[in-house]
């Protein structure tokens, strides 16, 4: 079955050569021009990557990406904009996003990006070549926000990142989820807490692609546990 794109863009010069050149790339490929077509669109039908334009014409595209996370949308989101200040680049990851590409850029550029999403978001270890025999640590540098899987870099966006550092502080021991909510989200977070789940089974997902040994163990009722692997230094 192909892999089903999403283009969100309300300018159709910009919008038909990105649909087809994905369909030529042999993907399933819906292109819609608003916000709220977009929100009704993932709530009922699967999408593996979204291609996000920021400037649409009813609602920015961060707040799509936004309620698209909080209603359960687990697929990559890759913001497209002309925007290119780092700012808006920081903000669009806390948002939910995977990845951010500034306008004008090469098509060959967005088709290796969106394999790339496919890849990191892609269920089981073998994934990207990584068997148990290749099995690799996790390596979390704090100041930088960057995290590593042996030698390659693990792609998260700000939210998974900071869940994961939370639960690496306490490894082998539950956090709970309440604890999670108050300290990643914002203090006033007034969302459905489905978000954290969201959020923790996508970096299951990118943890198991890249062949990590740590697990992120949910315990019924009470929170999550990051288990397996050396200690992280």
């Amino acid at each position: 079955m192909a892999q089903r794109v999403l283009v969100v863009e309300d300018e159709e010069d910009i919008a038909f050569p990105l649909v087809r050149t994905l369909e030529r790339e042999g993907y399933d490929v819906t292109w819609l021009d608003s916000g709220e077509k977009t929100l009704e669109h993932v709530a009922g039908n699967p999408v593996d990557v979204m291609i996000l334009d920021l400037g649409l014409p009813d609602m920015d595209g961060l707040e799509v990406c936004r309620r698209a996370r909080e209603s359960g949308f687990s697929g990559a989101i890759m913001i497209v904009t002309a925007r290119a200040g780092e700012l808006d680049r920081v903000v669009g990851l806390d948002y939910g996003a995977d990845d951010y590409l500034s306008k004008p850029f090469g098509l060959a550029e967005l088709q290796a990006r969106v394999r790339a999403l496919l890849r990191r978001t892609a269920t089981g270890g073998a994934t990207d070549g990584h068997g148990d025999e290749a099995a690799q640590g996790l390596r979390i540098d704090v100041p930088a926000r960057r995290v590593y899987a042996g030698q390659d870099e693990v792609a998260l966006t700000g939210k998974e990142f900071e869940v994961l550092t939370i639960l690496a502080a306490n490894r082998d021991k539950v956090v709970s989820r309440s604890r999670l909510m108050a300290d990643v989200w914002d203090a006033n977070w007034y969302g459905s807490t489905k978000t954290l789940d969201v959020t923790i089974g996508r970096l299951r997902q990118k943890l198991e692609g890249v062949g990590v040994t740590d697990r992120v163990v949910a315990v019924r009722g009470v929170g999550f546990r990051l288990e397996g692997g050396p200690p992280d230094a």
